[in-house]
């Protein structure tokens, strides 16, 4: 199993599924952080760009997520006031330009964006920039690998991890080392090349049965991480338990700001409730339980231009990429 969705996207582009033995199957994990983001993220985003002197700023493929009714895209269609953004500090200069309205931004991600809500904060102290506000649905992935191996154990479903390099880039990999020993399973940092997948994927064949990790994304990934930006997002940010999609509210999986930075949050603590379509098998597809093509929705009536599960929306997510291969 791959926990990143870059690496998933990365796999289907270097066609590595088509040059690998029968024996050996690639699942997708949870590792697209629009993938797993709940309904009612969704639908407290809706609620805030709705109201009056309000501005939610979101990425382009959040855009398409339906809430337990409608998406952000269907929301702005009925007045909703929402803006698409490539960088989350472009949220200053908006906060600086209209200080009659509150800027809100949609800070979701794994431990490799954290360190830029982190960044985006310390900077808005500075500059004593008041209308701006963040909803965070910010996961971490040592708690979620630890649920879906536990779920996994009986059914001997899931032999191996390839460990997500962006985000051992910033946390480093002595926490797979140790999930390794826990967990019985090997863990393989892998880098994005065709070349690298490759030889990460025969890293862990080569391991089978052993819980041992191994780093073969050196450039990039060291043992301790990055410490500058672990500190930063220490400084602003405590874990909480979240809610993943179809995963229910897995204990310490999370990052929530600080109450001393609590004026900075839109209301981000308790946004659990999760409602996906009906016939919908993301959840099971986040874990590895079926393929995405096992979905009965999978392109019949949820395609990439009409997605009607979080997994078909994101170009990182499972069902996206079985699509377009």
């Amino acid at each position: 199993m791959e926990v990143c969705g870059t690496h998933t996207a990365s796999i289907v582009k270097n066609g590595i599924p088509s040059l690998l033995s029968g024996k050996i199957r690639l699942i997708s994990g949870p590792g697209c952080p629009v993938c797993v983001t709940v309904t009612a993220y969704i639908d407290r985003l809706i609620s805030l760009a709705m109201e009056p002197g309000n501005l939610v700023l979101c990425f382009g493929d959040l855009l398409r997520v339906r809430g337990s009714r409608i998406s952000l895209s269907d929301a702005r269609a009925e007045g909703a006031k929402v803006r698409m953004i490539y960088s989350p500090f472009e949220a200053l200069a908006l906060a600086q330009e209209h200080p009659e309205m509150q800027i809100i931004v949609a800070a979701i991600g794994f431990e490799t964006t954290a360190p830029v809500y982190a960044a985006l904060l310390e900077e808005a102290i500075q500059k004593q920039i008041r209308n701006l506000k963040l909803l965070t649905s910010l996961k971490t992935m040592p708690e979620v690998i630890r649920w879906v191996a536990a779920q996994s154990r009986s059914e001997a479903r899931i032999t191996g991890f390839l460990a997500p390099g962006h985000v051992c880039a910033v946390t480093g990999y002595r926490e797979y080392c140790e999930l390794a020993e826990e967990c019985g399973l090997p863990f393989v940092v892998s880098g994005f090349s065709g070349e690298e997948l490759l030889y990460s994927i025969y890293a862990l064949m080569k391991l089978q049965g052993r819980g041992e990790a191994r780093n073969l994304y050196p450039r990039v990934v060291s043992f301790e991480g990055n410490t500058a930006a672990k500190a930063a997002v220490d400084r602003y940010f405590e874990a909480c338990d979240a809610s993943w999609r179809g995963m229910g509210t897995i204990p310490g999986s999370g990052l929530a700001l600080r109450e001393a930075y609590a004026a900075y949050d839109a209301g981000s603590r308790s946004l659990t409730e999760d409602h996906m379509a009906a016939g919908c098998r993301c959840a099971d597809i986040l874990t590895g339980r079926i393929a995405p093509e096992e979905c009965p929705l999978f392109m019949k009536v949820c395609t990439p231009a009409n997605p009607h599960g979080a997994c078909m929306v994101s170009q990182e997510g499972s069902c996206f990429n079985h699509a377009v291969r």
